[in-house]
């Protein structure tokens, strides 16, 4: 394929990363645009309007944390941190940021491409608009939005409000990982934002009562949760 897809930005310092992302992501369908700082990679997210943007951490004119702020000033591109900073600590900065995703370096390049699939597929759904009040289906879960009323196999769940609450939260991100932090704050308010313990009882209550379908209920450690399927 000729790359002449959707644009991808990649915000990166290291010579060989857009020597192997380039031909990749043009092979793959995107149209790979190359920053090597902080600074161009937001001059290019604001003339040409990627849809997506991997951005290091580690840049040389500014720290990739700072670079998302400004980067989320102007811009609603999903953005997917692709660092070798491991801490965890750093993935939840970044995410609390405004990034929807991270991948550690070195990664693989088949999760990498999956990863943008799907920042690409919530930012088309976000941008269409769906039904609040819709019904969405993952494996035997179903979550009537308007009805506030979840099935698994087709039988209703008992869940509690805040059982509810936090399995909306989770679903509405469409699959990207939500911090402990975001979900404590939307669930229970800024007051609880720090109750990591009393987020995982409650998670622990919901995947309970998924029981099968307990997997769909992710955990992405020290960082948060995300909903979704296999693959």
């Amino acid at each position: 394929m000729s790359g002449a897809g959707p644009r991808v930005l990649v915000i990166d310092d290291e010579a060989q990363i857009h020597r192997f992302l380039g031909p990749a992501l043009a092979a793959a369908g995107y149209e790979p645009l190359r920053a090597e700082t902080a600074a161009e990679g937001l001059r290019l997210a604001a003339t040409r309007a990627p849809a997506l943007v991997l951005l290091d951490l580690g840049l040389p004119d500014l720290d990739g944390k700072e670079a998302l702020a400004r980067l989320r000033a102007f811009s609603a591109a999903p953005v997917i941190v692709v660092s070798a900073r491991d801490r965890e600590a750093e993935k939840v900065a970044a995410l609390d940021a405004g990034a929807d995703d991270y991948v550690e370096k070195p990664f693989a390049l088949a999760e990498l491409l999956a990863r943008i699939r799907a920042g690409l597929r919530r930012a088309a759904a976000a941008a269409g608009e769906p039904d609040p009040g819709g019904v969405v289906r993952l494996g035997l879960l179903e979550v009537d939005l308007g009805r506030r009323l979840a099935r698994l196999a087709g039988e209703a769940l008992k869940l509690t409000p805040r059982e509810w609450e936090l399995l909306v939260v989770l679903l509405k991100a469409g699959g990207r990982v939500v911090t402990q932090r975001q979900l404590l704050t939307a669930v229970w308010g800024p007051a609880h934002a720090e109750d990591a313990q009393y987020l995982r009882v409650y998670v622990g209550h919901l995947r309970q009562k998924l029981g099968p379908a307990a997997a769909l209920v992710r955990t992405e450690p020290a960082v948060g949760y995300r909903l979704a399927e296999e693959g």
